[in-house]
């Protein structure tokens, strides 16, 4: 009775409380709903199996998986030097590391640039040396994607990461196991909702990704335009194939958040 109770006074919320919420549910989808009004329903096949729309919609799932793992290969080691490594300027790194997240992405994409341009400080080395050139290319697409999401699978992985019991760490370290081993075996297993959830929300982050992307890899259509570049172009000289392209966006996005949302999201709330 005393914990029907407690749950019974949790979920009974003030009336305004209940009232901004509702605002803010509205506010979220009211976009989405001039987006389906104003969709022209009865030439939607048409603009959605157009060649280019197919290209562009493959281009944003090639770049924004390879975009998704290499966040995931350097980011949880990273992840895990901020949250298990004591060090001088650790706040430091982690402010550097999750800059891109509060940068305009323009601005991300004009870094990039003049570090990893032609001519940029690295970029320079690159091209001289090896004949890499990353601008304008589907590598530096998904350069750019990755700059701008790997930011939110390294806070969710620390944020994990800082939770987590030490102690098993310390029981499989005491049994003999190398701090390798317990690395794969035992913490992430035990982070993995909180990898997966991070994973997710960088993949989307990536697929959405427009201002570094066009400004570091450009708009040229078959290379380097993803759906969110189509989306901008249609805009100009088609507006209702691009809402039918941004609806396409909405509802890849969408959908892979809502299947995952319980399963692997409501997992992490667990792990804190």
């Amino acid at each position: 009775m005393a914990e029907r109770r407690v749950r019974d006074t949790r979920t009974r919320l003030p009336i305004p409380v209940v009232a901004l919420a509702i605002v803010a549910v509205l506010f979220f989808a009211l976009p989405l709903v001039g987006l389906l009004w104003r969709a022209p329903w009865s030439h939607a096949w048409t603009y959605l199996s157009d060649h280019e729309t197919l290209t562009a919609l493959r281009l944003s799932l090639i770049s924004s998986l390879w975009a998704t793992a290499l966040s995931v290969l350097f980011g949880v080691p990273l992840a895990w030097l901020l949250a298990r490594s004591e060090f001088r300027g650790r706040s430091l790194v982690r402010a550097l590391c999750t800059l891109s997240m509060v940068l305009p992405p323009v601005v991300g994409g004009v870094a990039l640039f003049f570090a990893l341009g032609r001519r940029g400080l690295v970029g320079q080395w690159l091209d001289h040396w090896f004949g890499i050139r990353l601008p304008f290319t589907l590598a530096g697409v998904v350069v750019a994607q990755t700059f701008v999401a790997m930011p939110f699978l390294i806070i969710t992985v620390e944020a994990a990461l800082r939770q987590l019991d030490l102690r098993f760490d310390d029981a499989a370290r005491t049994l003999g196991a190398s701090r390798w081993y317990t690395f794969r075996r035992v913490t992430l297993p035990a982070i993995r909702p909180a990898l997966t959830a991070g994973a997710v929300l960088a993949w989307a982050r990536a697929l959405g990704e427009f201002g570094a992307t066009v400004t570091f890899a450009g708009n040229f259509p078959g290379t380097t335009q993803t759906l969110p570049l189509a989306v901008y172009l249609a805009l100009e000289s088609n507006p209702q194939q691009a809402i039918m392209l941004a609806l396409l966006l909405i509802a890849i996005s969408f959908g892979v958040l809502v299947g995952l949302r319980d399963r692997w999201f409501g997992r992490v709330a667990e792990l804190r």
